[in-house]
């Protein structure tokens, strides 16, 4: 029997799975049940919470504005799921379509979808990690225990790495009247999301505000007392530094490890996924009973030249969850493809940042608008004679402008006469991102090849 294009026991009958209570998890839930989906539906957990807000837990969390408790989702309508919560996957049995549980049970599904985003990437040397002062900052409860820590007014807080997320955690402290020390590998803040151009003018910035800024060093080592408790960090210049919290900010890994002996193409980089974000096989054949959305998917966009892009960013995240909860339900005539706008925005030491598109494809850029020197401008990216992104310093009202600019493929330089006042002259230079063939914690955008089964990324550092 079939219904509106669709057979009636996908639509009526079938058991949907989600693994990844979270953001992209609870909107395709809600999706399915606004498109019509009357079936079993089960979303799974590793955390004890419901889907919650993460942004704020960098922001408004840590300076105390926003209760942890108050970060939950709202909801768009209910959704009759059967929840199971504080239970991680351990593994997928496509075969047998079941996902397995680490209580030992087993969920059977006939279409999953997985949203297990990201978690924050621990510092490398365990006994070190496991110090009493050492953080990182990813879930609710990671929040909670460092809200606390600052609490107690520390005499310094080490962040170790300047990428989004490490520079907002030093924009808290020092808000918070906290002396912050930040050590960054690259050559400045921001570096591998934006280049090394505005990575200068965020290391001004920080410095500006009256962080302890060090870049071109790694913390070689993180030392404790007798009692287990951080005390001092030492550094590869020879510095030795004391601090009582260490941040560990060194970007993210992709939830994929449960999926080993799966036979998906899901590792480092994330799962590979076609634009309508049906998972491939190590085969590069793509599945039509897996999907994945959010953090841990990698798709292939047309602007970006079909490489398969990996996105960290909340509007992605909503934006294919749709997608893949429609594409589950539907024949292949109805399936939609997901070209979502790469766009990222954060809030750090006053300054609103927002940026479009794929800054770090990107081999030059020119201020378009405003100065450098006053922190408030936009500037565009450009690859092989085309726009490709743009970012702005308290600039975000034009970032639609340049995503339309994107959208159609315009020209680099962009070659519009004036665009509101500009205090810096109309000429590219080159835009110093890193070596991509390091590895980095900045991007919240990665470009990660054409090959659907790609699996090669391994992050190996010495130390941060």
């Amino acid at each position: 029997m079939v219904a509106d294009g669709i057979p009636h026991e996908i639509r009526e009958s079938g058991r949907i799975v989600i693994v990844g209570a979270s953001l992209a998890g609870l909107r395709a839930a809600e999706q399915l049940r606004e498109e019509g989906f009357a079936g079993s539906l089960t979303l799974i957990g590793d955390e004890p919470h419901e889907p919650y807000d993460r942004p704020p837990l960098s922001k408004q969390v840590l300076l105390g504005r926003v209760r942890p408790e108050d970060t939950g989702l709202p909801r768009r309508r209910a959704i009759d799921a059967q929840w199971r919560l504080g239970v991680a996957a351990t593994g997928l049995d496509r075969d047998d379509r079941r996902v397995l549980l680490s209580d030992g049970t087993a969920v059977e599904f006939d279409r999953l979808l997985i949203t297990t985003g990201v978690r924050s990437r621990p510092w490398p040397h365990e006994t070190e990690a496991a110090l009493d002062g050492v953080c990182v900052l990813r879930t609710r409860e990671d929040t909670i225990r460092l809200e606390r820590r600052l609490a107690r007014r520390p005499s310094r807080v080490l962040v170790i790495g300047a990428g989004f997320t490490g520079s907002e955690i030093a924009s808290v402290c020092r808000e918070r009247g906290i002396q912050v020390t930040v050590a960054e590998r690259g050559q400045a803040p921001l570096v591998g999301a934006l280049g090394g151009v505005i990575g200068d003018v965020a290391a001004r910035l920080q410095r500006e505000h009256g962080v302890d800024l060090r870049c071109g060093v790694m913390v070689t080592a993180l030392e404790g007392d007798a009692g287990g408790r951080l005390r001092r960090a030492h550094l590869s210049d020879g510095t030795v530094l004391d601090a009582e919290v260490a941040v560990v900010a060194l970007g993210a890994v992709r939830n994929t490890a449960w999926l080993d002996g799966s036979g998906l193409a899901a590792g480092p980089r994330g799962i590979a996924c076609d634009a309508g974000c049906r998972a491939f096989d190590v085969h590069g054949i793509v599945t039509d009973d897996v999907f994945a959305a959010g953090d841990v998917a990698r798709t292939p966009h047309p602007l970006f030249g079909y490489q398969f892009l990996s996105l960290e960013h909340w509007g992605n995240a909503v934006a294919q969850a749709e997608i893949a909860a429609h594409n589950m339900i539907s024949t292949g005539s109805r399936r939609r493809p997901h070209l979502w706008m790469p766009s990222f925005w954060s809030s750090q030491f006053g300054v609103n940042i927002k940026s479009v598109g794929v800054p770090s494809m990107a081999d030059e850029i020119i201020v378009t608008q405003g100065s450098l020197a006053a922190c408030g401008f936009v500037a565009a990216y450009g690859y092989q004679g085309r726009v490709i992104a743009a970012v702005g310093f308290d600039h975000a009202k034009w970032m639609g402008f340049y995503a339309r600019l994107i959208e159609q493929a315009a020209p680099f330089p962009p070659d519009f006469p004036c665009v509101g006042q500009r205090a810096e002259g109309l000429r590219p230079v080159p835009a110093r991102f890193p070596d991509p063939a390091l590895p980095t914690h900045g991007p919240t955008v990665t470009l990660t090849g054409h090959s659907p089964s790609d699996r090669r990324v391994v992050f190996t550092p010495l130390r941060a």
